[in-house]
């Protein structure tokens, strides 16, 4: 175990060995490791992610908008596996610099647009499509304003909490109690939002449910980090009642199969590039056809 009292050094210098269970893809510096272009198949939106949280967000939009008929939704997407690196391809960061996942191309319009960042690609398919963000100022405004509560609070959830409770090589009581009481507090705030309203922003389902629900709704529901019991999830009830109905859509079930690549077999579509995909396409059945 490190020593508790241990102090900075006037310059860090980084040790590729430290960092715990993702220190393989963890780096100081930015740009692509190697040359590799990204496939693209035959539907404007190209989308290259994982069905973590984040990646979540995007396939969850483009299921919703398909659900209403939009014909123009249709996409493929393409696996990421960012423990292999796949991150740091030349192609993959021609889309995105920051090396994460989701990102996306459209290439309905000339030149194609890249798209990154969970909360840009889902407020970009929103204007894009007219769905799911209000048009008068007032709901655009609260929706607007939930969504970035999310992209700013998460990375305390994701990177805080859950790297020190459930990933870190050394368990410490001081970081874990720090950003469990921030969660706690989070978890709070959205708690009482939905004591009043059914959806997050309100009586509409917007992007802002989309892109909270893959982290806070996970989390209630112990589907991350294992810490449901531990964060005493079951006593935000308001979370717990809008987490059951957002998963209960169609389009949530279906989002949140693509690019998944852990769990059950059937509830695995490493790709999609058709919507019978989810029928014909899923891990047990091509395991089953070798």
């Amino acid at each position: 175990m490190s020593d508790p009292t241990y102090t900075p050094p006037k310059v860090w210098k980084w040790d590729a060995e430290s960092g715990g269970r993702f220190a393989s893809i963890n780096r100081p510096i930015a740009g692509p490791t190697h040359d590799k272009e990204l496939p693209v198949g035959k539907h404007p939106i190209q989308l290259y992610s994982l069905a973590t949280p984040n990646g979540v967000k995007a396939t969850v939009m483009l299921e919703e908008l398909l659900e209403k008929g939009h014909k123009g939704a249709e996409y493929d997407a393409w696996l990421v596996r960012i423990t292999e690196g796949d991150q740091f391809g030349s192609g993959f960061v021609k889309v995105n610099p920051n090396s994460k996942i989701p990102a996306m191309m459209d290439h309905s319009v000339d030149p194609a647009v890249r798209i990154f960042e969970s909360g840009s690609i889902l407020l970009y398919l929103a204007e894009k499509f007219g769905e799911f963000l209000p048009q008068d100022l007032a709901g655009r405004t609260e929706t607007l304003n939930w969504l970035f509560w999310q992209m700013g609070s998460a990375p305390f959830l994701g990177g805080g909490f859950g790297h020190f409770y459930a990933y870190a090589p050394e368990k410490y009581e001081y970081p874990i109690n720090r950003y469990t009481m921030e969660v706690k507090r989070q978890l709070d705030v959205l708690d009482r939002q939905l004591a009043d309203n059914r959806y997050i922003a309100g009586d509409e389902y917007t992007i802002a449910d989309m892109a909270i629900w893959p982290w806070y709704g996970a989390l209630v529901k112990n589907m991350v980090y294992e810490a449901a019991e531990f964060l005493q999830a079951h006593t935000y009830t308001n979370v717990v009642r809008w987490t059951d109905e957002v998963a209960q859509r169609p389009a949530v079930k279906r989002g949140r199969m693509v690019n998944k690549t852990w769990g059950d077999l059937s509830s695995q579509l490493h790709e999609r590039h058709d919507a019978s995909d989810f029928e014909l396409r899923t891990q047990d059945k091509l395991e089953n056809e070798q």
